[in-house]
């Protein structure tokens, strides 16, 4: 190789190895420049991270003071509101009729019922009512649901104060108590209904006729006589009454029981109404008396028919033979002719009446029982038909005095 080319290979690999120190140079400040770049961000990072801790930590605190400043609002209210138990405050008075209340809320609850609002509706049945509380009442009517159970017995009911109510029935408990007569009473409600007996009222008023009553369920009794509605049915005969009390009557009848029992002759009644009627026949009363002839009975029911004498009013006729009656009970003794039913049976000689005291009258026959005396000569008769007859022996009275003997 000649000089000159061995001289241009050498600069050749200065330019090239100085070009390389300039680019390893260059590269080292890019990397050195990339570096402190680098730790310069996440000297940022790390002190943007502790600012929005520090924010956060504060945000948190003011969260945490507002909650204990609206807890503390809070129950500083109730307490208030708590306090005006004891201190009997009732700060909140109702401009229509006056009566005051130591809640505000309860105020607004008070007024829908001057106002009629009922804003809480059964989406069921569509009723409407003044508060919430009644409406989730309601709601169990629906959904059968009985969550208030008795202890003693299987009663259940949707109401907790139902409940309490019904526990009266088994402490004998009545705290309610009537002021003018010192009768007591197991609902406030019925103390109220009561006091309408000693004032009077009868606020509730039928629509159609002029008939009114103190009592609400008297009320509703009272409108079937019109519509004719007896929704209360008995399980045994199937028959139809308007009120459950009435069905209590005719219960007794298929069970036998009686028990309203005389203390006088020992005789048991299934109804006390009859044991009242039993009373007046050992002290004689006989509080009912006709205004035409003064005559007295012990029964209402007694009274209205023997006015039926004055009057003629025959109103129940046969159906059959057209004959009339002014007593309902002589109509059937009298169907029985036309049916020849006989249900009244002697157990001792089988003989069978169609009449119950036709019965009691042969029972003597067997007994020899002579329960009708003359206050004359003492004599004894079974019947009492046949006391009257023989009173004529002493009257000398001929009631049945025939014109045909005179001819012959």
């Amino acid at each position: 190789m000649n000089k000159g080319a061995s001289d241009h290979a050498i600069n050749f690999a200065k330019e090239t190895h100085q070009s390389n120190l300039l680019k390893t140079n260059c590269t080292e400040a890019e990397l050195s420049n990339t570096v402190v770049s680098s730790a310069e961000e996440t000297t940022r990072q790390k002190e943007e991270d502790a600012e929005n801790q520090k924010n956060e930590i504060s945000f948190q605190n003011d969260e945490k003071r507002s909650i204990s400043n609206n807890l503390m609002r809070h129950l500083t209210l109730q307490t208030s509101k708590h306090q005006t138990i004891h201190t009997e405050e009732k700060p909140f008075k109702c401009d229509v009729c006056k009566k005051s209340f130591n809640l505000k809320g309860n105020l607004a609850k008070h007024m829908r019922i001057h106002t009629g609002e009922k804003p809480f509706k059964c989406d069921v049945c569509k009723k409407s009512f003044n508060l919430k509380g009644n409406l989730s009442k309601h709601m169990r009517i629906h959904t059968g649901e009985k969550p208030f159970k008795c202890d003693i017995c299987k009663y259940s009911s949707n109401w907790k104060h139902a409940l309490a109510i019904h526990m009266r029935t088994h402490t004998g408990e009545k705290p309610f108590k009537c002021d003018v007569c010192k009768k007591t009473f197991n609902q406030n409600g019925n103390l109220n209904i009561h006091m309408r007996v000693h004032t009077g009222e009868n606020p509730l008023k039928c629509s159609i006729c002029k008939y009114s009553s103190n009592c609400k369920s008297a009320l509703a009794v009272h409108m079937r006589t019109h519509t004719g509605e007896k929704p209360i049915k008995c399980d045994v005969c199937k028959r139809s009454f308007k009120q459950k009390s009435t069905l209590a009557i005719p219960m007794r009848i298929h069970t036998g029981e009686k028990p309203f029992k005389c203390d006088v002759c020992k005789h048991s009644f299934n109804q006390k109404s009859t044991l009242a009627i039993n009373m007046r026949t050992h002290t004689g009363e006989k509080s009912f008396k006709c205004n035409v002839c003064k005559h007295s009975v012990n029964v209402k029911g007694n009274l209205a028919i023997h006015m039926r004498i004055h009057t003629g009013e025959k109103p129940f006729k046969c159906d059959v033979c057209k004959h009339s009656f002014n007593q309902k009970s002589n109509l059937a003794i009298h169907m029985r002719i036309h049916t020849g039913e006989k249900p009244f049976k002697c157990d001792v000689c089988k003989h069978s009446f169609n009449q119950k005291i036709h019965l009691a009258n042969h029972m003597r026959t067997h007994t020899g029982e002579k329960p009708f005396k003359c206050d004359v000569c003492k004599h004894r008769f079974n019947q009492k038909g046949y006391l009257s007859i023989h009173m004529r022996t002493h009257t000398g009275e001929k009631p049945f005095n025939s014109e045909i003997g005179k001819q012959f």
